[in-house]
């Protein structure tokens, strides 16, 4: 029944699985912290054990349904003349409330039909290692470039997970690691930011640097290599083979606002505040802050004179 309402709510891919620690995930998000490659992103390092196990922020749970919902759009980036390109994923409208609507319409169905059921909604905000759980639950596996990849419509998907104190029945047909001896996504990144297999060091990366980053400034070994990208970048999942898979997605939120799929840096140069809030209200471009908009705008403008 979960699986099928959820379907319906236009979710393209459902898994199951048991709420139990990820100890072996959790251990290998340990050794990335250790290692430096989280960065200045140090939310990370606060109470890191949370993330390992969904009783820790629900301690009720007993099943965590995890939701996949495919974002492609057939539409192309644009970096000619004074445009600066925007990552896929924040082409549309801010998928945190996307998913988050619909996982509380299906929390509401389970409660209809299990009354008194209790459950947590979780969209990339709560401590939840969102990819190890897709990966539990048979969505996808993870790939070389550290996105999860499903066999469906590629690696063009957002994760969302509910944290129901239901006990269900748990998928055990994972997916096995297609990657095998491609490096493609590891060949192509202009920084080297995947260090290794299934290793992003964060420092390196186009997508940190212009979204995460709070510097007044782009480190020097970013900048000769934007190529264009004003907010993040989707070199590693555009040269990926198995995003020959993707698929237009049925959700008309994710198509590019006002058609633009890059944006004039000199009207960011000039955007007022209030004209920024107006601009990306209900958009995930809202994470880097006009001050960063106007950083990486600045940059580009930088490197095409």
């Amino acid at each position: 029944m979960i699986k099928a309402a959820a379907a319906e709510l236009g979710f393209d891919i459902v898994g199951i699985a048991k709420a139990e620690p990820l100890d072996v995930e959790g251990a290998r998000f340990m050794n990335w912290l250790a290692g430096g490659f989280h960065g200045e992103m140090k939310w990370l390092e606060r109470e890191p054990e949370r993330r390992t196990d969904p009783r820790s922020i629900f301690p009720e749970a007993r099943s965590v349904v995890v939701v996949a919902l495919n974002y492609y759009t057939p539409y192309e980036h644009l970096s000619e003349g004074n445009k600066g390109k925007i990552s896929r994923y924040a082409w549309g409208d801010d998928y945190h409330e996307v998913i988050g609507e619909r996982l509380r319409k299906l929390l509401d169905l389970i409660v209809s039909e299990v009354p008194g059921a209790k459950g947590k909604i979780c969209v990339d905000t709560a401590p939840m290692m969102d990819k190890a759980w897709a990966v539990r639950a048979g969505i996808g596996w993870l790939g070389k470039h550290s996105n999860v990849i499903t066999t469906e419509v590629g690696s063009w998907i957002f994760i969302g997970e509910l944290l129901l104190d239901v006990e269900l029945e748990p998928d055990t047909d994972l997916v096995p690691d297609h990657c095998g001896s491609c490096t493609a996504c590891i060949d192509a990144c202009p920084t080297k930011a995947i260090v290794d297999p299934y290793v992003v060091d964060s420092r390196k990366c186009i997508s940190y640097a212009t979204i995460e980053l709070r510097d007044e400034e782009l480190p020097d070994a970013i900048v000769p290599h934007l190529d264009g990208w004003l907010y993040g970048c989707d070199i590693c999942q555009e040269v990926c083979p198995w995003n020959r898979f993707e698929k237009p997605s049925n959700e008309s939120a994710f198509e590019p606002r006002y058609g633009e799929t890059s944006l004039d840096l000199d009207s960011i140069a000039d955007m007022s505040h209030d004209e920024y809030v107006d601009r990306f209200r209900r958009s995930a471009m809202k994470r880097t802050k006009l001050s960063g908009l106007k950083r990486n705008a600045k940059h580009l403008k930088k490197r095409r004179l």
